[in-house]
């Protein structure tokens, strides 16, 4: 089955804007004991609500901590992921709250790695038959009347790239806080045998700002005249 990357795309003339930030979030780590990298990438749960957790004031400040308090924060949330998620440092939780004015397309994007999409457009995509969307509503302020009712989509992560794009000297990540080294690749290359095959959207596992689709998914957006975003062809081996 083809694929493909999705990056927003403004041609439609759409000006919406969001600024905003998840409610809730782990740590990155600080000086990792093997590599001795501070750092924190993560993935997205708009979805997970940490209400439940009794140190809720640890998941609100963006930071980097030592290793084994970021592993403890770790194991307070895991249970309430859903089932194929996975945790890194700077992973966040729940929706985005903040603020979004303009005229909003079918989709839109905050920052480059969270997609979201108006609940009539979500739910003719479910209706096609398109497989694997969850959505949560954002916590958005607009300037504006008759604002739209913008979901932010929880993409779990699925899929890696394949060996052959990543470079001669590619070493593995660190074994201590799983740390990768190796930059996106211009060109980049699916390993098939990672890729999921039960859902049409997700987010690769070792580079968690790419967000991949199948063709179906690709193929209902345009028969339903859903714009916003664009697709990119990725090979797959």
């Amino acid at each position: 089955m083809p694929y493909f990357i999705i990056k927003e795309d403004r041609s439609a003339g759409y000006t919406g804007f969001v600024d905003a930030a998840p409610k809730w979030g782990l740590p990155g780590i600080l000086n990792c004991p093997v590599c001795k990298a501070t750092w924190g990438a993560g993935f997205s749960y708009p979805c997970v609500d940490l209400s439940p957790v009794e140190a809720l004031a640890d998941f609100k400040e963006a930071r980097p901590e030592p290793i084994e308090e970021y592993e403890r924060l770790c194991a307070l949330v895991r249970p309430l992921l859903p089932p194929g998620a996975l945790l890194e440092p700077g992973t966040t939780f729940g929706p985005s709250v903040g603020k979004a004015q303009g005229r909003f397309g079918p989709f839109a994007m905050n920052c480059s790695w969270i997609l979201m999409v108006q609940r009539e457009a979500l739910e003719r995509l479910q209706a096609e038959g398109v497989r694997g969307l969850t959505g949560c509503r954002a916590e958005l302020r607009f300037r504006q009347r008759n604002s739209p009712e913008l979901l932010e989509l929880q993409i779990l992560p699925m899929g890696r790239l394949h060996r052959d794009c990543l470079p001669p000297d590619y070493q593995p990540p660190c074994s201590r806080c799983g740390r990768s080294f190796i930059p996106l690749p211009e060109e980049m290359l699916l390993d098939a045998s990672t890729l999921p095959n039960d859902r049409d959207l997700f987010r690769l596992e070792d580079f968690s700002g790419v967000i991949v689709c199948t063709a179906r998914f690709v193929e209902a957006c345009q028969r339903l005249g859903l714009d916003g975003i664009d697709f990119k062809p990725l090979p797959s081996k």
